[in-house]
């Protein structure tokens, strides 16, 4: 730059001092060399180039160590599972002190507990039972649907109170049961009797005789032969011990007929086990019966209502009480209320035994003191018994199902006006479960000896709040079922089988009933005439 500045100076002879900036020279002097800032813009920027090339070297050399990291790791992890071995099992052992205790107290605490949900699985192939619902320990109670191959005439919901029994069949449920209705159907309940060697059997006893009022002694001072403690399971419900152990030899005997002892009361079984909580409460039990194969019983402990048992086996038990005042005058008036009625329009059902369970309709005359019902048996549903009932005896005709109003046997119509005129018989007054029910009735609600009488509770029928009042002897108890107004809606009788039959009754005008048939009076026998024998003097 210096050189062309001097070339300049000598061509105008000039000198002028230098300015080093580019508004001191003319514009034609002005001359830019631009070699030093094309070799500038040549030459690479050594700080550009390198640091981007650094940096990703650097990242491939953190990747490479991490997946090499993961390599190693992943295949260290898979050589340590194809080595490890679970740690083994505890081995069976006898009972603790602590573990006998908890087994000793499996009944008591069932009867503490009252109720729980079950499950249960009994017998295989063809012959499996299966049963959900619930067990009351606390009265005895049990209330199930039962399904399952083998559940044959009890397929549908079943109640069990003691030794009564009573099922609502159901042929077109499903195989598969499910848990019944907290509250049961109204209708069609009937006594049952279990058949001789049923599968069914030794499963309900075995249910019930699972509750003591108080634990095995033998069993909590020294556990019984083959008691053993086999391992422990974790569930939701918390740690569960399985224990090893016959089935209780105290339990008291169940029964599966009115009246009969079980023949098949579970006999002890080294093979039972019992899934026990930390407070003895049972959850899961397994054993085998000889007349019912294997069993599996589980129990919910958090699911346990009330149960209700049906009209069958009383309804609800409630808590007997003397009468109050008012409810006293209600019925002592009861018998006046009643002729002033009139008449009512009766519905009988009956569990009479375990083969005759009754179903009828009719009338009753309070004023003329007068019954006339078709009553049917659910065993011979084609057939009608017409009763007649009065003053004198009673009478009773059977006809076929048609000549006698018709309709179902569950619920049959009333009988035909006026009644057939034969085929009667004629009898007094006799002392089986219907004559009695129906003799009560007409007896306009004379109750015997003021003061005898109990409140057992409060129910309702007919869409009408009632009181539910126990009187009678102790071998002929009945109920009176009377609405704040007075009426008498329903009357139970406690029958010979154990189960409560009842007739309920709404007041109407009830039609003229004909005296009954009288018996034709026995003519008197006169004495044959002696014929003399031969050489007789």
């Amino acid at each position: 730059m210096r050189t062309r500045v001097v070339a300049l100076e000598a061509q105008t002879g000039r000198r002028e001092r230098p300015c080093s900036s580019p508004r001191c020279l003319p514009a034609r002097f002005i001359s830019v060399d631009t070699s030093d800032t094309a070799r500038r813009d040549d030459t690479p920027d050594t700080a550009d180039t390198t640091g981007p090339s650094s940096a990703g070297r650097r990242r491939r050399t953190v990747l490479l160590l991490l997946g090499l990291t993961a390599v190693t790791s992943a295949t260290a992890l898979v050589l340590g599972l194809l080595s490890w071995a679970p740690d083994p099992p505890e081995p069976a052992r006898p009972l603790t002190l602590g573990e006998g205790e908890r087994l000793a107290a499996v009944r008591v605490t069932n009867l503490r507990d009252l109720r729980a949900r079950v499950r249960v699985t009994a017998g295989t192939g063809a012959a499996r039972i299966e049963l959900v619902g619930w067990v009351d320990w606390s009265r005895s109670l049990l209330y199930l649907d039962v399904g399952g191959p083998g559940a044959g005439a009890e397929r549908g919901l079943l109640q069990k109170s003691g030794p009564v029994l009573v099922i609502r069949p159901d042929p077109a449920a499903v195989p598969t049961p499910a848990a019944p209705p907290l509250m049961p159907p109204a209708d069609r309940w009937r006594l049952h009797r279990l058949a001789p060697g049923a599968h069914l059997a030794p499963v309900l006893d075995l249910l019930l005789n699972l509750a003591a009022d108080r634990p095995d002694t033998t069993t909590r001072t020294a556990p019984p032969d083959g008691a053993r403690w086999i391992t422990r399971e974790s569930v939701p419900a918390g740690p569960l011990d399985v224990i090893q152990a016959p089935l209780p030899t105290g339990a008291p005997a169940a029964s599966t007929a009115i009246g009969t002892p079980s023949a098949a009361t579970p006999a002890p079984d080294g093979q039972t086990r019992y899934w026990l909580d930390q407070d003895a409460r049972l959850h899961k039990l397994v054993t085998r019966l000889p007349d019912a194969g294997p069993i599996t019983m589980i129990f919910n402990r958090a699911d346990r209502p009330t149960l209700r048992p049906v009209d069958a086996l009383g309804g609800r038990p409630g808590l007997p009480r003397a009468l109050t005042d008012a409810e006293q005058r209600r019925l002592d008036r009861l018998p006046a209320r009643l002729r002033a009625h009139g008449g009512a329009t009766v519905t009988l059902t009956a569990p009479m035994g375990t083969d005759t369970n009754l179903r009828g309709a009719g009338w009753l005359s309070w004023t003329a003191r007068t019954a006339y019902l078709a009553v049917a048996d659910l065993g011979v549903p084609d057939r009608r018994t017409l009763l007649r009932r009065d003053a004198a005896g009673l009478a009773r005709a059977d006809l076929p199902a048609a000549d006698a109003g018709g309709s179902t046997a569950e619920a049959p119509a009333r009988p035909p006006l006026p009644p057939p005129a034969g085929g009667w018989r004629v009898s007094r007054p006799a002392r089986d479960d219907l004559s009695v029910l129906v003799d009560a009735a007409i007896a306009a609600g004379s109750v015997g000896q003021r003061g005898a009488a109990v409140r057992v509770r409060e129910d309702v029928t007919a869409g009408r709040t009632v009181d539910v009042i126990e009187s009678g002897p102790a071998d002929a108890r009945l109920r009176y079922w009377l609405d704040r107004d007075g009426s008498l809606r329903r009357l139970e009788l406690q029958t010979d089988a154990g189960a409560w039959a009842h007739l309920d009754l709404q007041p109407a005008v009830v039609p003229r009933l004909a005296a009954n048939p009288r018996p034709a009076a026995p003519r008197p026998s006169t004495p044959r005439p002696s014929t003399p024998r031969p050489g007789a003097r």
